[in-house]
């Protein structure tokens, strides 16, 4: 997703550095243009915004804090918007530190997948201060068609949360029903024309569906990274004093995937687990 961000901010203009902790796989945008650093302090230094979108918690505080991070690196007044999916407490933390060094930073976790991220139509959750989000938003309409401020520091990961519950239910019922689907006989293409378009329909077969009946599994979004996801949906919910049963439920099954070594294969494979099982 980060090259694509990469590629949309460059094709409007936006002089854009960037650091990557395997440069060999960012080879591609340096040939169009991206300017590549070796280290975070240098690619931070002197930039009006800074994005990050990394895997999760642990890799946010690892570029965020110490001597060569960016919260030590950047320039005073400068927009740290962190686009990983990430806890909503380490948001609040970065951004009551931004505060104290004169920076403005918001947590913008994104959704949309790989597909939305190559268009520019992610959907931006922002949380942090409203007038930060009005000031980049010449930035942000790059990225994404779907920009709310969802509110104060933390928000948007909360939010992004919400979201993750919702795929993961649509998911793993479109993939229960393609099981049910497969196991009775029945041809796949013909059972998504048929629900398609009515109440079972949704984003997520539309997104999903057609890989599923094609037998591709290849992600879109990876298990693994779904699994990390629920995990801090979980937390959030044990510190909010709810529990989340359908979720549990569907977070342990989406773990037996990982368990099985099928980490890596898209979150529409969950269908697999069942034949495997049978």
């Amino acid at each position: 997703m980060g090259k694509a961000m990469v590629r949309n901010l460059m094709k409007k203009g936006h002089e854009v550095h960037i650091y990557a902790r395997t440069p060999a796989k960012v080879q591609d945008v340096v040939s169009e243009g991206a300017v590549l650093h070796s280290s975070i302090a240098e690619a931070v230094k002197d930039r009006d915004v800074v994005i990050s979108i990394v895997g999760g918690p642990a890799d946010v505080e690892q570029i965020y804090l110490g001597s060569q991070g960016i919260m030590e690196n950047a320039s005073k007044g400068a927009y740290l918007l962190d686009m990983t999916t990430s806890s909503p407490q380490l948001a609040v933390k970065l951004y009551e530190l931004g505060k104290e060094k004169g920076l403005h930073v918001m947590d913008i976790p994104v959704t949309g997948g790989d597909k939305g991220a190559r268009d520019g139509t992610l959907s931006l959750l922002v949380g942090g201060d409203k007038d930060d989000m009005e000031a980049v938003m010449d930035v942000l309409s790059v990225l994404g068609n779907n920009i709310n401020y969802e509110g104060p520091a933390g928000c948007g990961q909360h939010t992004k949360s919400v979201n993750q519950i919702m795929v993961a239910g649509a998911v793993a019922g479109m993939c229960e029903g393609f099981a049910y689907a497969k196991a009775n006989g029945l041809d796949l293409a013909t059972v998504l024309k048929s629900v398609a378009t009515g109440a079972a329909g949704s984003k997520s077969l539309d997104l999903y569906a057609d890989r599923i009946v094609k037998g591709d599994l290849q992600p879109g979004g990876y298990v693994k990274f779904l699994v990390k996801d629920l995990n801090i949906a979980r937390h959030g919910a044990e510190d909010s004093g709810i529990n989340l049963v359908i979720m549990n439920s569907i977070l342990s099954q989406f773990q037996n995937m990982i368990d099985k070594g099928m980490g890596d294969l898209g979150i529409h494979a969950l269908g697999e687990l069942y034949q495997k099982e049978s």
